[in-house]
């Protein structure tokens, strides 16, 4: 079953809101089987809405519309829909009753403008709004159905929720369909598809696709199936992802299942501390504490950090953390050297097992040639093992 996701209002087009809706929905859709084929944006303009609601209808099953329910005169999607329909709008009397609920317990008077509220296309499915005064619509035409909510986030949400997708599920017959994503550093995208490329090409015949999803730091793949044995298809990417581990261990740090909250470094890496009774020590000169404020957003940092130094100028990478003033002057306060001798020594100043240490150019002044902005030295100390590595960051 495929999906279109249409917004109605120009906030969206000119860039005053973020489409959120869409995304949410997406992600809902998908989590029942229903694939998303195409998303747009249309303005509050009849002609323009029409059009987009004869295109969908050639694209997808199911149209899922938000905006432009409101009770004022530039909400024109509730007339549009009749024109579409050629219906016409009447009142509906448990819609009223729900606007004049709304605004009874508010100790508001129901204005002429908000029973217009009530008014839905004669011959839909109306879908009660729980959270507002703006009912849903569900309208058939030419094999394709048009849902029509509100463009408030929570009032949209509780629709889909509790209405929508139970519909849906009761009139189709719905795949599953399965999203696993590995999560890599330290690997470039081009160079990572080297590494995989032979098993990468023997997942067309397990019907399994693969999708690349770089971003600053990292490289997200994601592997995707549909079927209805949802334990096959489970069984089926987990399969994939244990042969290709071997080929990729050492950049990958996590996975993501879709649907659910994508696991955070901080994280994963709290949890590799616990896991291994090891505690951690900090010392940032760029970062200004900022790995600090990751590691301890984690509810039960305590149990593995121990502590940060934050020695911005050098006089006190000297003081606190012992770094000779040789290094200074020969390397600069950016260099391997010195975050080597941050780390070492934010070993023993926090009693860690394992310290980090950064230093960076952070900009927007500051570079050179050498050294542009963005450059950064990083340390990891891990008993008598010090692994200094470089990075020049996108600024």
């Amino acid at each position: 079953m495929n999906a279109e996701l249409l917004t109605i209002g120009n906030e969206i087009l000119i860039g005053q809101i973020t489409n959120t809706n869409a995304v949410w929905m997406a992600q809902e859709l998908n989590l029942i089987g229903v694939s998303v084929v195409h998303m747009s944006s249309v303005a509050d303009e009849k002609q323009a809405i029409l059009k987009a609601f004869a295109d969908a209808s050639k694209r997808a099953d199911i149209v899922l519309i938000t905006g432009g329910l409101g009770p004022t005169k530039d909400d024109i999607t509730k007339s549009t829909f009749c024109e579409y329909f050629e219906t016409e709008l009447v009142t509906d009397e448990n819609v009223l009753k729900d606007v004049t609920g709304f605004f009874s317990k508010r100790n508001k008077e129901v204005s002429e403008i908000n029973r217009k509220q009530a008014e839905v296309p004669k011959g839909c499915l109306v879908i009660r709004n729980k959270n507002g005064t703006a009912p849903g619509m569900w309208m058939e035409k030419n094999n394709t159905i048009f849902v029509s909510m509100p463009g408030v986030p929570y009032e949209m949400q509780g629709m889909i929720t509790d209405n929508v997708i139970p519909e849906i599920k009761r009139r189709f017959k719905l795949p599953f369909i399965f999203h696993k994503t590995i999560l890599t550093q330290g690997i470039g995208e081009s160079d990572l598809a080297d590494l995989i490329s032979d098993w990468e090409d023997g997942l067309t015949e397990k019907e399994i696709g693969l999708a690349y999803l770089p971003s600053p730091g990292m490289v997200r793949l994601r592997l995707s199936s549909k079927g209805f044995d949802e334990l096959e298809l489970h069984h089926k990417i987990e399969s994939q992802i244990e042969k290709v581990k071997p080929l990729i261990e050492k950049y990958i740090y996590g996975y993501e299942e879709y649907g659910k909250a994508q696991p955070k470094i901080e994280d994963i890496l709290g949890q590799l501390l616990l896991e291994k009774g090891l505690k951690l020590g900090l010392a940032e000169s760029c970062t200004g504490g900022y790995i600090s404020h990751l590691i301890t957003s984690v509810a039960g940092s305590s149990n593995y950090y121990n502590g940060c130094i934050v020695p911005y100028h050098n006089e006190f990478k000297h003081n606190l953390l012992k770094v000779d003033n040789t290094i200074f002057e020969k390397h600069g306060a950016v260099s391997k050297e010195c975050v080597m001798a941050m780390a070492k020594e934010t070993l023993n100043t926090f009693k860690a097992d394992v310290a980090i240490a950064v230093s960076g150019i952070a900009g927007p002044g500051g570079g050179t040639d050498e050294k542009p902005v963005g450059t950064t030295w990083i340390a990891v100390a891990y008993g008598d093992r010090i692994v200094p590595k470089q990075f020049v960051f996108w600024t």
